[in-house]
């Protein structure tokens, strides 16, 4: 036996482990046997440390409701060991990828023979069972959605609202700061009646917020936990009240209080709750996408283009042209934007997977919705400190439009009617004269009647 490597047992028999990885036989038999991405695409660390903290908070559970078994001593190793993936220290010990089973049994497998190994190396002595101790009264086919539902809970509440409040944030300055600021409004990328910047700006702040509510409410079916399902959904080989106290105990590592599901039955097979938070970030996703293109547009030229804003320029835009700068900002937004649109199909897809008691594309659904969660919360960030923050107004040009528009002949339906309004823009537009132009010319208004009755500044 080379001394790189020891050897593990499980029911199929005896394999080879590196000898400085936590791991055991399944993992190793599972890291075996999906050799695809080339560990590029590994199960999503969110994951791994939620199947800590399940882990944890079942031990600790199974102290309480059956002591025997559950050891003060193996509740507090598996509590340690626990305690040091969700720190991030053991993330090496985790080499399974996203294409696996799809119940994810391996990667439940994986945590269990770590912590295991691990415990047992702070124990200084064989103490704890991945299956018989780190596993009881459990199974994968109700651990893996627990985890889905934790870390996907978690990574909405700790990273894409908080992320998503900075940028409104923003927006809410930005409208304030831009108060009383006349410009030309535009509708099917044509010219149309003015509106004030701060309105405009208000449109994209209360885009976000509305995001952020449907976010919350989305997230409140993600507090329902498996746990306690077992295998088909009985709970079989859990004691009474086991499904209660775990959530309990994961609720107060988490902060977030999570409940039992109550029906472990839906619990194992449904993943419409993941379908339905994915939903509501698809929806800040396309608000994004809208955000970023308007600002891309409005910041366009700088000579050729809108030029109504102007963004901060950040890195020179171009290999072959000088002084030219890009809105590369907007790009990364509208991009991350489209992944995640993307990502709603696959999870949409995985979660129509649940055939009779267990859903079997669970990986692959919560490795798409961590990625989206992941990205538009470092989107968002990345956007509001490197151009959002730094949106300024090009007052001149923003006036010089309003005056050019010809759909400030809006203004005049009341008085002369919309056909001969009509008229009045078209004989400008053809002739490019103005608007007072054309009216007077028509013979529809006099140049002080017109004056007496077009304001601009309160169309808007």
């Amino acid at each position: 036996m080379s001394e790189e490597y020891r050897t593990e047992r499980d029911s199929m028999g005896e394999i080879r482990v590196p000898a400085d990885r936590y791991w055991g036989a399944q993992t190793e038999r599972s890291r075996r046997n999906f050799p695809i991405g080339n560990g590029r695409e590994p199960m999503p660390e969110e994951i791994i440390g939620a199947f800590a903290v399940l882990k944890e908070a079942a031990a600790r559970a199974n102290r309480a409701l059956q002591p025997g078994k559950m050891t003060e001593e193996k509740c507090g190793t598996i509590c340690l060991a626990a305690e040091e993936i969700r720190a991030g220290k053991l993330r090496k010990h985790f080499p399974l990828v996203v294409w696996q089973t799809g119940s994810g049994t391996q990667s439940n497998m994986n945590v269990n023979e770590v912590i295991a190994n691990r415990g047992n190396e702070i124990a200084g002595k064989k103490l704890l069972h991945p299956n018989d101790d780190v596993n009881m009264s459990q199974s994968s086919n109700d651990t893996f959605p627990a985890a889905m539902h934790i870390a996907a809970a978690t990574a909405l509440e700790e990273n894409v609202l908080p992320a998503l409040e900075e940028l409104t944030g923003t927006m809410r300055r930005l409208e304030k700061e831009n108060e009383g600021i006349l410009k030309c409004g535009r509708t099917h990328l044509q010219d149309a009646t003015p509106i004030r910047f701060s309105q405009e700006i208000s449109g994209w702040r209360a885009s976000l917020e509305k995001d952020a509510e449907m976010i919350r409410a989305a997230g409140l079916p993600l507090r329902e936990l498996a746990l306690g399902g077992t295998a088909v959904g009985t709970g079989l080989n859990a004691p009474e009240g086991f499904d209660a106290l775990s959530a309990e105990k994961t609720a107060e590592l988490t902060g977030i209080p999570f409940v039992t599901a109550g029906n472990k039955f839906h619990a194992l097979t449904s993943r419409d709750e993941m379908v339905f938070a994915h939903g509501a970030l698809k929806a800040l996703a396309c608000d994004l996408m809208k955000i970023a293109n308007d600002v891309r547009w409005l910041a366009s030229g700088p000579r050729l283009g809108l030029g109504e804003i102007t963004i901060p320029e950040n890195e020179p835009g171009s290999s072959i042209m000088p002084g030219k700068v890009n809105p590369t900002q907007c790009e990364q937004v509208t991009m991350v934007a489209a992944q995640v649109i993307g990502n709603d199909v696959t999870v949409g897809m995985a979660a129509s997977q649940g055939n009779f008691e267990l859903n079997v594309f669970m990986p692959v659904c919560a490795y798409n919705f961590l990625q989206s969660a992941r990205l538009l919360a470092e989107s968002m960030r990345s956007f509001n400190e490197r151009c959002a923050g730094g949106i300024r107004a090009n007052r001149e040009k923003m006036a010089e439009n309003v005056r050019s528009s010809l759909m400030l002949v809006t203004a005049l339906n009341p008085i002369i009617g919309y056909e001969k309004a009509a008229k009045t823009a078209q004989k400008a537009y053809r002739e490019g004269i103005s608007l007072k132009e054309a009216c007077t010319a028509l013979g529809y208004l006099t140049a002080e009647e017109f004056d007496a009755g077009f304001h601009p500044e309160n169309m808007a």
